[in-house]
């Protein structure tokens, strides 16, 4: 009897334990895709309301970012009331101002490049643009004066952070920026397609506010280049060229 008594409690006791070890092991399962998930969605959220990483793809802001870096860009920046100043290194989608109105693409493939981009896993879209902001609306901007400087409103600008050799514009210019509107350069000048490029076309190179994406504040990648990205008088500078 007591050796039936045994077998009959084994013989409860297994299954009992296997179906533990399996209940115990998908939900660990399931819980870290869950967690996956979430972070990812977390991840997309962040890049399309605060902060975004951006992957540099051309030598139009050197030295102040390179190719391959990535930046932080801050959504938040000019949200609350506060607009682009002079000096401020900017991301802006330039639709209507440096490109015409992209064809419709394949809806599946634009979800998942803006979600690359969002995670600054690839880079940005062809639209996307990182440069500096040299006039904001009413400027009178002139390039350039008897030492060769671009001058606002009758002012010298030093721009420390340009390219070692470059000059501040080999092309001669003069425009007041109408408001609700940004001049915008590269830091390196002779690489640079910007607002100069754009004079004569609809818009006269002007990027509207209301198209600035966020402010490009800190590079973020490669370790070795941690740090801010500055305004005037800094060497830091931010997409496309």
């Amino acid at each position: 009897m007591d050796t039936e008594a045994e077998l009959t409690e084994r013989g409860h006791s297994a299954p009992d334990q296997g179906s533990e070890r399996s209940r115990s092991a998908f939900p660990s399962w399931r819980r870290a895709g869950v967690l996956g998930v979430a972070c990812a969605v977390f991840l997309l959220l962040l890049g399309n309301f605060v902060v975004q990483p951006f992957l540099i793809p051309s030598h139009s802001m050197e030295p102040t970012l390179r190719v391959g870096d990535r930046i932080l860009v801050n959504k938040l920046a000019y949200r609350f009331g506060d607009q682009p100043e002079r000096g401020d290194v900017v991301v802006f989608d330039g639709t209507g101002s440096f490109v015409r109105e992209p064809a419709a693409g394949n809806p599946v493939g634009e979800l998942l490049r803006g979600a690359g981009s969002a995670l600054g896993l690839a880079e940005p879209p062809d639209t996307d643009f990182v440069k500096r902001v040299v006039g904001v609306g009413g400027d009178d901007v002139v390039c350039c004066d008897a030492v060769g400087r671009i001058q606002v409103n009758g002012v010298p600008v030093d721009e420390p952070y340009l390219f070692p050799g470059d000059t501040p514009s080999k092309v001669p210019f003069r425009i007041v920026v109408p408001l609700g509107t940004l001049w915008v350069m590269g830091d390196h000048r002779s690489q640079s397609r910007d607002s100069r490029d754009h004079l004569g076309e609809p818009g006269g190179g002007m990027v509207p506010v209301e198209k600035v994406i966020g402010r490009a504040d800190w590079i973020g990648w490669p370790v070795s280049r941690w740090g801010s990205v500055t305004g005037p008088g800094g060497g830091a500078g931010g997409p496309h060229g």
